[in-house]
């Protein structure tokens, strides 16, 4: 099977994982529209693209796909998920699976106010969220909301933008510069703490068949970077019920707070998280899922069975390479 993972950037670890759960004759062909992505060059190819708004995009990823002999397409940022969710059939049309949902499902996780909403038509708990300065003020007013309150664009990545706000001026400025935004409580205090689950949702039987969820220690640039893993059937359950009411293909990765004795949902990103490597590192292996389903076979549900007590501690390691010719670098041992 071969492999291409667009916007690579930073995920070197997570390449160098895939690769080693491969069989020696497949490959991982890796694109970003930057020269200095270090985890270009931790794939067996690499390519510069345009950027995934540019009207040539999407035709250059299919050219590649087709020069590479192209099984299967995951991104590593959500902007491209919808992108990719509304080209499917022409994926589709040269063998190539996608690991991104549907398009309406891609949509609802990349805008925030709209899953919110969605999530509380169907009944799921998830972070109380508001949409306009006005709605959120007069939350606070009527004591549905107190301050601090967290704002975060309703469309972003990467937590770009996010930020406690403590006073309502403040919170009127902060909506002012930028309408996109969304107020959410602050959940924090004893007894809450920040979270997420890993999930493999099987292509065929379109039923979640694995979770690894784990305790957030510490984050920076949006993504957790220590984590350890714990387990409790409640979140077995929250999952089984979450994907119900979603076309989920593939990995995912499912944000949570845990308040007061509940859990709340805070995003969903439906792609492989970049704290996936404490699962995988536990020992389980999302390749081998999707390697059976690109062979036609549904995987067994293992779902909650993993280790507890698993740390995962990232740190900096570096690429070293001299440029050449095309824009690329020629890595140097």
């Amino acid at each position: 099977m071969n492999y291409l993972m667009l916007s690579a950037g930073r995920r070197g670890q997570l390449i160098k994982d895939i690769r080693n759960s491969l069989g020696p004759d497949s490959r991982i062909i890796a694109t970003d529209n930057s020269p200095n992505a270090p985890a270009l060059y931790l794939a067996d190819a690499q390519y510069l693209v345009p950027t995934i708004d540019a009207p040539d995009y999407i035709d250059t990823v299919l050219g590649i796909c087709r020069k590479e002999k192209i099984n299967v397409v995951s991104t590593f940022i959500d902007p491209e998920i919808h992108i990719l969710a509304k080209n499917r059939a022409r994926f589709e049309e040269q063998g190539v699976t996608l690991l991104v949902p549907d398009l309406k499902t891609a949509q609802l996780c990349f805008d925030k106010y709209e899953m919110f909403k969605y999530l509380s038509e169907m009944g799921i708990k998830t972070t109380p969220t508001w949409g306009t300065f006005e709605e959120a003020a007069e939350a606070i007013r009527n004591g549905e909301l107190s301050l601090p309150v967290f704002v975060k664009p309703r469309t972003g990545s990467g937590s770009v933008g996010a930020r406690k706000v403590t006073d309502i001026g403040t919170l009127r400025v902060a909506f002012e510069e930028n309408p996109g935004l969304i107020a959410q409580e602050l959940m924090t205090g004893a007894g809450c703490f920040d979270l997420d689950v890993d999930a493999y949702v099987d292509i065929i039987s379109h039923e979640p068949v694995a979770i690894f969820a784990k305790r957030k220690i510490s984050t920076t640039i949006g993504g957790a970077n220590k984590t350890i893993s714990f387990k409790d059937d409640r979140l077995v359950t929250f999952i089984r019920e979450l994907v119900k009411h979603f076309d989920f293909r593939g990995p995912i990765d499912v944000d949570f707070f845990y308040k007061d004795g509940e859990y709340y949902l805070s995003e969903i990103n439906p792609r492989f998280g970049g704290a996936y490597l404490n699962a995988y590192g536990a020992g389980l292996d999302f390749i081998r899922f999707i390697d059976k389903n690109l062979r036609g076979e549904a995987n067994e549900d293992v779902m909650g069975q993993f280790e507890e007590d698993v740390v995962m501690l990232m740190y900096d390691t570096v690429v070293i390479g001299k440029k050449t010719g095309d824009g690329l670098l020629q890595v140097l041992d």
